[in-house]
């Protein structure tokens, strides 16, 4: 995160006024196969983005992603790209919970580029993301698999701080995820949320008063045997559906982030096949 600064126009008092910092990063990983483990193959990372790699007992790679300049907010650009080589497993998280926050102006964008090759695994398990009155944030993902790769995908979103009575008013937030399996549309999903959240998911048929949301997608080849299990797991506020034989999507409404969390957990250690990352028990 750097600062600027600028000169006030000719004709005036001179005098330097700083520029609110924005933040820029860049982060990309790969994994390959060794024996019957995972190993780094390639990692940088530039600018705000950053990785710590916690050491695991079973066969993954797993990375935990660090916006080191502490949340979003208008004119923020952050990238993430990783790629689970041929028969290997990687799993990405987040260390806490990323925070958008109010935007001066400006947009704050982020881009995440994933891909799971042949016989490989690829998890995306961030922890939630917390929007503030007045963010600004634009979000894009997208997956390419292999015929044979598996992927589960957690995309969790808190609506303000409910603890500290923040009702969100004014808020844009754009959000796209698209997959692609063998090169062909596998699952494609965009939300756009402008304005008065609250009142919008106010609304019966948008959220029903819920404070917090999640979707999961899990692409993988047991997808059609897991539909009845996560159903299970469940509340009146959550549903799950298999729009291909190989793919399972489950949609989730909660009072709060705590309900949220508590109904997503169980749903994930069977998804992930019991590897979720341990910050998301912290």
């Amino acid at each position: 995160m750097t600062r600027h600064m600028r000169e006030e126009p000719a004709g005036t008092e001179r005098r330097v006024v700083p520029v609110q910092p924005r933040a820029e990063g860049h982060l990309s990983l790969a994994t390959k196969a060794r024996g019957r483990t995972s190993a780094i193959d390639r990692l940088r990372a530039q600018g705000a983005m950053q990785a710590l790699f916690p050491r695991r007992a079973d066969r993954g790679v797993e990375a935990i992603v660090i916006n080191t300049s502490g949340g979003l907010t208008g004119g923020d650009r952050l990238t993430v790209e990783a790629r689970a080589g041929a028969g290997s497993s990687l799993c990405l998280t987040s260390q806490a919970a990323e925070r958008a926050y109010r935007a001066a102006s400006g947009v704050a964008r982020v881009e995440t580029v994933l891909a799971a090759e042949a016989g490989a695994e690829m998890l995306w398990l961030p922890q939630e993301l917390i929007l503030y009155e007045g963010a600004r944030l634009e979000r894009r993902l997208r997956v390419a698999l292999a015929p044979d790769a598996r992927f589960l995908l957690v995309e969790p979103v808190i609506f303000g701080r409910a603890a500290m009575g923040e009702v969100l008013r004014d808020v844009r937030f754009r959000d796209r995820i698209e997959i692609f399996r063998a090169g062909l549309p596998l699952y494609a999903d965009g939300l756009f949320l402008r304005g008065d959240v609250a009142a919008q998911m106010a609304r019966p048929a948008l959220g029903g008063g819920a404070g917090a949301m999640a979707q999961v997608v899990y692409a993988a080849p047991d997808a059609g045997a897991q539909l009845a299990p996560v159903r299970a797991l469940l509340p009146a506020s959550g549903g799950a559906s298999l729009p291909g034989p190989d793919l399972l999507v489950v949609r989730l409404l909660a009072g709060d982030g705590h309900a949220l969390r508590s109904t997503l957990l169980p749903i994930l250690d069977r998804l992930s096949r019991d590897r979720l990352p341990t910050s998301w028990r912290l």
